[in-house]
């Protein structure tokens, strides 16, 4: 008998039969409260009856142009959309399926336009799995262990997690930037560096927001040294952190920006945004795929991106946000066992921390499995899996708040008892 591979281990034992909204219906009857999405991809919520909608529509018309055989209407409506929600300059754009096909499609495209081999990561970003991709990610060994030899040309510099250094946020940034100069002038000079790569807010390495002094430095130190800003906003953009993109916070423009996840509601669809002349600059034959705006996906994401704008999701973040947070604040008074409440909008995390600052991960563990038995989903991060964050889809609503605020004190009560 045939079966999945046995690392494929789901974080919840639930067998999900129906979706909708900010809830998922288990094979055993239950509706449980999911604040997951996906990883935050299903932006509208499950199954919006627009995104379905507009999926049926085209599954019943074409299923599938290639795109560099054919072109069709969905696409051409789509690059016509994001022309209307992206940075200003941004108006080419190449897409692709995942988030680590995107991130690698802006990998390429920087060392083809600079002729420089060399990228620069922050330490504990994620930029995902395949090989380039997990080159450059720093989050966790298990997303690039048991392979190597992984790409060379990757570079590590400080991201300003103050939390874990135990300094202010301001003393943090200010140490970043200088070990980023430090790097320029000691491992990857400027003439070998073809771009810096940050994500707006750490995903896998434990939701920790970047900040405008940070996000601005290194826009004036790509500026200065001729190599280019990539913003991975394959989890932060389209709406999740309260502005649209989450680099809307800091007051830049990158170069190249990337985009997946919530961008089409659940359907795979990727890609990178930059301008024409940049994107001129990729070589010949460099930009591809078989799967890559799928007709329907571009369809769904049509769909999403009205949603998104009619219903007023980037706002809704942004409010739904702070009425999370401030629960979530509130629980973290109560319980020492939490070190740390942070995030943007809609992308907030609990951090664990046993009782002389160490990561707890058996604790967020306890916790994360304790929700589900209050029938809140949640999903861990962070190095040690020490994190427990909450990213719900845009949709949700101030009574799906409070309920899922009353599972997490019910679960946190649960799990931190279970440690004493």
């Amino acid at each position: 008998m045939t079966a999945l591979s046995p690392h494929l281990r789901q974080a919840t034992p639930v067998v999900a039969v129906r979706g909708e909204g900010v809830h998922l219906d288990g094979e055993d009857g239950r509706r449980y409260l999911d604040f997951t999405a996906g990883i935050g991809v299903t932006s509208t919520g499950h199954c919006h009856p627009r995104v379905v909608a507009a999926a049926q529509e085209q599954v019943a018309t074409l299923v599938h142009g290639q795109y560099t055989t054919v072109m069709h209407p969905p696409l051409r409506r789509l690059v016509d959309k994001l022309g209307e929600v992206l940075p200003e300059g941004l108006d080419s754009l190449f897409f692709t399926n995942s988030g680590s096909e995107a991130v690698e499609a802006a990998l390429r495209l920087a060392r083809q336009a600079t002729g420089r081999p060399n990228v620069l990561v922050c330490h504990g970003g994620f930029h995902g799995r395949t090989v380039a991709a997990a080159s450059m990610t720093t989050s966790g060994t298990r997303f690039r262990s048991g392979f190597s030899p992984l790409m060379s040309g990757v570079v590590v510099t400080p991201f300003p997690t103050a939390f874990r250094y135990g300094w202010d946020e301001e003393t943090a940034t200010r140490f970043a930037l200088k070990e980023l100069d430090y790097t320029l002038q000691t491992i990857s000079p400027p003439a070998d560096t073809a771009a810096v790569i940050v994500e707006p807010v750490l995903g896998e390495g434990g939701y920790v927001p970047a900040n405008r002094a940070f996000v601005q430095g290194l826009r004036e130190r790509a500026d200065r040294h001729g190599f280019l800003l990539i913003l991975d906003e394959v989890q932060t953009g389209v709406g999740r952190t309260g502005r649209f993109w989450g680099h809307e916070h800091f007051g830049v423009t990158p170069d190249i920006l990337v985009t997946a996840k919530g961008l089409a509601s659940g359907f795979p669809l990727s890609g990178i945004a930059a301008p024409e002349e940049l994107m001129r600059k990729a070589w010949a034959g460099s930009q591809g795929g078989t799967y890559g705006a799928n007709a329907v996906a571009c369809a769904a994401a049509c769909a999403t991106l009205d949603v998104v704008r009619d219903e007023k999701l980037v706002e809704n973040a942004g409010a739904m946000g702070a009425r999370l947070r401030h629960g979530l604040e509130a629980v973290a008074s109560r319980n020492p066992a939490i070190g740390d409440v942070r995030g943007m909008g809609l992308m907030l995390a609990s951090e664990f921390v046993t009782g002389d600052g160490e990561p707890d991960p058996g604790t967020a563990a306890r916790v994360q499995r304790a929700a589900v038995d209050e029938g809140l989903l949640l999903l861990l991060c962070g190095a040690w899996n020490q994190v427990v964050r909450m990213i719900p889809a845009l949709v949700i609503d101030e009574t799906a708040v409070d309920e899922g605020l009353w599972a997490w004190a019910a679960a946190v009560e649960a799990g931190t008892s279970g440690a004493a």
